[in-house]
């Protein structure tokens, strides 16, 4: 079953009404009304995009990213190593990689 994009666009603004309707009115940074019309709204926008794209075959310019239920939110960026340093250099950058190519220099100019 194809949803009109015209009636899927009036939900997601609805949804976008009550989103933020429900920020304004919190009263607790927890509030479930939020959350609960996060949800909604999250769904509102996937049915009116890919309403978009059956009828149309036009998408929006919008991504929503897959939830992550880890709690990622407790790792300190400190504790990666992603094996730079703090100016964004390469840690494991060998000096030998330089002195490898003075040395093809080095035959180049014997070639001559």
């Amino acid at each position: 079953m194809t949803v009109d994009p015209r009636a899927a666009l009036d939900r997601l603004i609805a949804a976008l009404e009550a989103h933020y309707t429900a920020v304004v009115a919190r009263t607790d940074p927890d509030d479930p009304s939020v959350d609960d019309a996060y949800d909604v709204l999250a769904d509102a926008f996937e049915v009116y995009d890919d309403a978009l794209g059956t009828v149309h075959g036009e998408a929006t310019p919008f991504y929503l990213g897959e939830e992550d239920d880890s709690d990622d939110d407790d790792v300190d960026e400190d504790d990666l190593d992603d094996g730079l340093d703090d100016d964004g250099l390469d840690l494991d950058d060998d000096e030998d990689d330089v002195d490898d190519d003075e040395d093809d220099e080095d035959e180049d100019d014997d070639e001559d």
